[in-house]
């Protein structure tokens, strides 16, 4: 969300920056999450929160089954993690239907967790962000019981999918193989007939042969026998 302060530039691309990597890893999971994004002053995706438009720095919305709202994302910098900050917007999104993450510089996460137990604001995950050269690293520091029995019970409805599609790919080779095998056995059976066939007319034809040279010497006898008669 655009802040009620004004960041320093540097910490203002820190702060995209670490906006856009976020958004990225998002779009990773699959197909499973459509994701916006409001980096800097730019206030494109709204999300109704108790009748009034918010602009999250980003808005996660499941695309598996019913599509509805899975979590509010909120980027802030060192200067923004501060009891202003926390109950302008921190308390706004929290109220939220989907889970509400809040993403921090590393040395300030006991803070930000303190500031959101102590005004009684529902933040479902804190995480630490830090560099690492050029990548931005991050790290979970704080879920509530909530979140946690939902991720749970995601990571089990995930496992389940996971193991119905094993299944089905199973049977499925499993149904190619069959049909392989009696493609072959139907070929070989073809092939069997043929010969068989082929053998049948070869002796047909032996035999149709041998007949026919029976017939010729027989007459041929009869030509001799009729010969010596007349003599």
């Amino acid at each position: 969300m655009t802040p009620i302060l004004v960041r320093p530039i540097r910490e203002q691309v820190d702060h995209d920056r670490v906006i856009r990597q976020l958004e990225a890893k998002w779009r990773r999971n699959r197909g499973r999450y459509a994701v916006a994004s409001n980096v800097g002053s730019e206030n494109k995706a709204p999300v109704r929160v108790g009748g009034q438009s918010l602009y999250p720095d980003l808005i996660v919305m499941n695309t598996e089954g019913a599509k509805r709202l899975h979590a509010l994302v909120e980027v802030e910098t060192a200067e923004s993690v501060n009891h202003l900050e926390a109950m302008a917007q921190w308390a706004r999104f929290a109220k939220a239907r989907g889970e509400f993450h809040l993403y921090v510089p590393a040395n300030k996460s006991d803070i930000a967790t303190r500031l959101a137990k102590k005004m009684g604001i529902n933040v479902s995950e804190v995480w630490s962000y830090y560099p690492v050269g050029e990548e931005i690293r991050f790290s979970m520091m704080y879920r509530s019981p909530s979140a946690e029995r939902a991720a749970v019970k995601r990571k089990a409805t995930a496992a389940e999918r996971t193991a119905v599609a094993r299944r089905r790919a199973m049977k499925k080779k499993q149904t190619k193989k069959k049909a392989v095998k009696k493609k072959a056995v139907k070929k070989k059976a073809v092939k069997k007939k043929a010969v068989k066939k082929k053998a049948v007319k070869k002796k047909a034809v032996k035999k149709k042969v041998a007949k026919k040279a029976v017939k010729k010497k027989a007459g041929k006898k009869k030509v001799v026998k009729k010969k010596s008669g007349r003599r």
